[in-house]
């Protein structure tokens, strides 16, 4: 029997990535900051083409209950805070810092997920959970992840056309304004960790901008998948 050495338990490391790469191999990655258009965007591509839509929102509460503490440390301080403490009383930069999403607390459940479904279906998935760091690994094709940019101004406009309904639980503060201009602040420095992050592993982003219409996402993105 060969011993066990750190060089051998790379060389797994390795070969179990480049499996995991292959099973995924039909998975197409939409993230992107929010109010970017990534739902819809994804839905109209899951239609056109015949893809499996998994939202990554979607999951979010049946991965918290699934988490446990030592492995989602952030995710068990945020839910044991309060309203005002989530979104009034904290700044924007450190509510980006702790944010358990933001910093990869349930990816792994993601990606057990995709593992369940039939490998002869092609999958698309998406979500601001998506940090392109975790899912660089999983790519067998660079052209299979593309991350959607909003500018302030976007961001702004489909707030403002989505009358609050994306974030009616901030009534649920003692200052609801204040903690709307928190997230607001937070999501942009958000989007610029992502366009940082992206170029960094060139990876392929594309900014959305208020000249842009739906058709113009989904045309985009369609191209980059070449699908």
């Amino acid at each position: 029997m060969r011993p066990f050495t750190a060089a051998s338990e790379e060389h797994e490391g390795t070969h179990e990535r480049a499996r995991l790469r292959d099973q995924l191999s039909r998975v197409y990655w939409l993230g992107g900051g929010s109010c970017a258009g990534k739902s819809t965007v994804a839905r109209r591509l899951a239609d056109r083409y015949g893809l499996y839509l998994y939202p990554t929102d979607d999951r979010m509460d049946e991965h918290a209950r699934r988490s446990k503490p030592e492995d989602s440390p952030l995710l068990h301080e945020f839910v044991a805070m309060n309203m005002d403490d989530r979104w009034v009383n904290r700044s924007p930069a450190i509510m980006l810092e702790t944010f358990h999403w933001f910093r990869g607390e349930g990816f792994q459940m993601i990606i057990d997920d995709l593992l369940l479904i039939s490998e002869d279906v092609r999958v698309i998935v998406e979500g601001f959970r998506l940090l392109p760091h975790l899912v660089k690994p999983m790519l067998s094709a660079p052209s299979h992840a593309v991350w959607l940019l909003p500018s302030p101004e976007f961001r702004e406009s489909t707030v403002e056309r989505r009358g609050g309904r994306t974030w009616n639980f901030l009534a649920k503060t003692s200052d609801p304004e204040r903690a709307l201009q928190n997230l607001l602040q937070r999501d942009s420095m958000f989007t610029d960790r992502l366009r940082r992050d992206t170029k960094r592993l060139e990876l392929r982003a594309i900014e959305v901008h208020c000249a842009m219409d739906e058709d113009d996402s989904v045309r985009s993105v369609a191209e980059i998948f070449d699908l």
